[in-house]
């Protein structure tokens, strides 16, 4: 299993509840605003340059995708909030597609929260968090983009995020990452790995 993430494949996108694969496994889910660059990410991870579609207009992927992995494990991909533009009605019925989603999927582990370093923890971000809170459900941030700054800079927006989250869940974890430069992908893995319960050299 030394190449694990690379071994990600397309299986299929719910359109609604009753479009969802059966409940079985582990799933790790992605979720984040339009243009916080979780496509990216999730490309980066499994090494793949067209794993998840990436869009120059975020915001119109109204799916929720299913990755599989060996071993019943899936990477789930939701569709990006807080930028798109949609009409009122559409956007109003997406949200409580993922808001079902995340209250009453069982086989859900863990939810990843794509953020854009340079503006962590706006108010979608914080009604996802609680959301999580809520379902009890283990979170880990990503701060993506981390090379739009400098060291310094990137370190201060972590260290603050980090205050924030003890405040929501004590339990909460945060990292830094670079979808560009690849930065943060192993200690990604190794979050995804506690949640899927795999051995410790799987990459």
């Amino acid at each position: 299993m030394s190449a694990f993430y690379q071994q990600a494949k397309f299986l299929q996108s719910a359109s609604s509840v009753n479009t969802l694969p059966p409940e079985f496994g582990n799933e790790v889910a992605f979720a984040g605003r339009s243009n916080s660059g979780k496509s990216s990410t999730l490309n980066k991870l499994c090494q793949q340059k067209s794993l998840a579609r990436t869009s120059k207009t975020p915001g119109r992927t109204q799916l929720i995708n299913f990755f599989g992995l060996p071993g019943d494990k899936f990477l789930v991909d939701l569709p990006g909030y807080g930028y798109a533009k949609v009409p009122e009605k559409v956007k109003i019925q997406w949200q409580q597609f993922i808001e079902i989603y995340l209250t009453q999927r069982s086989p859900l582990a863990g939810l990843v929260i794509m953020m854009d370093i340079r503006r962590p923890m706006l108010e979608n971000d914080m009604n996802m968090l609680d959301w999580a809170n809520s379902r009890n459900l283990p979170v880990h941030v990503v701060l993506n983009k981390s090379d739009k700054l400098k060291h310094g800079q990137a370190k201060s927006a972590l260290l603050k995020t980090q205050q924030q989250l003890k405040q929501i869940n004590p339990i909460y974890t945060v990292q830094i990452f670079s979808a560009l430069k690849g930065v943060g992908v192993d200690e990604l893995k190794k979050k995804l790995n506690i949640w899927f319960e795999n051995e410790p050299d799987c990459q």
